[in-house]
């Protein structure tokens, strides 16, 4: 896995959140929690995560409605969801699949069990995050070596921007705001100022377009920057 994936937990029962924060945290990922189906929609639209573990019953917006909305919006229609349930009726389960998610658990379970689920969701709908090579429009970025070149000619970056153009690799032509870039390339709850990621997106084009090449960057004015397909 050549970077960390983000997990959200959308879960009201907090010891059940805790565990599982536990469980995932010890796997090497991100986790954030929240306690109710308005608070998770909140935190998605601001950041998606890379997976979603939801329950099923939610407080404010149940777990179904969200999967609704989620698979409503273009920026979440691809959203890995992993359903939690208490209910483990087979008609709760086709329901469950019906409104889109990619897996479906019943309560209780085992740790090791919810691991391997998350590890196969991940796996198969974001590939990029285990791949060890990302490439896009002639720019080829070697995870393991920490090695990026452009139409054959190694490209020397710092760590900052090599964090910045994996984020812009693993999406060709999404917009990322500048708090979604930090969060993405440093994590949640890592504070820095905008102006030092305008700095490092700067320095990143400067290094790629090195030698007159064609700037495969794009500045959305006041929403923020996009690697172009």
């Amino acid at each position: 896995m050549h970077s960390t994936p983000s997990i959200l937990i959308a879960e009201d029962e907090a010891g059940q959140a805790e565990i599982l924060k536990f469980n995932l945290e010890s796997e090497g990922y991100r986790v954030d929690v929240a306690p109710d189906g308005q608070i998770a929609l909140d935190k998605i639209a601001e950041t998606p995560p890379d997976l979603l573990i939801l329950d099923w019953m939610l407080p404010e917006a149940s777990g179904i409605t969200i999967m609704r909305h989620l698979r409503a919006n273009d920026e979440t229609k691809h959203l890995p969801v992993i359903m939690m349930t208490a209910r483990g009726e087979e008609d709760d389960k086709v329901r469950g699949f019906e409104v889109g998610v990619d897996d479906y658990m019943v309560k209780p379970y085992l740790p090791s069990e919810l691991i391997a689920r998350v590890k196969a969701v991940l796996r198969r709908a974001r590939p990029e995050l285990y791949d060890t090579q990302l490439s896009h429009a002639g720019i080829i970025m070697d995870m393991e070596q920490k090695r990026v070149s452009r139409e054959g000619s190694v490209i020397e970056l710092s760590s900052t921007e090599f964090r910045l153009l994996r984020v812009f690799l693993s999406r060709p032509g999404k917009v990322f705001s500048r708090s979604q870039l930090i969060d993405l390339a440093w994590g949640n709850g890592f504070y820095l100022e905008d102006r030092t990621v305008d700095v490092g997106v700067r320095r990143l084009r400067q290094a790629l377009n090195e030698g007159d090449k064609p700037d495969l960057f794009r500045t959305v004015r006041g929403e923020g920057y996009a690697l172009d397909v």
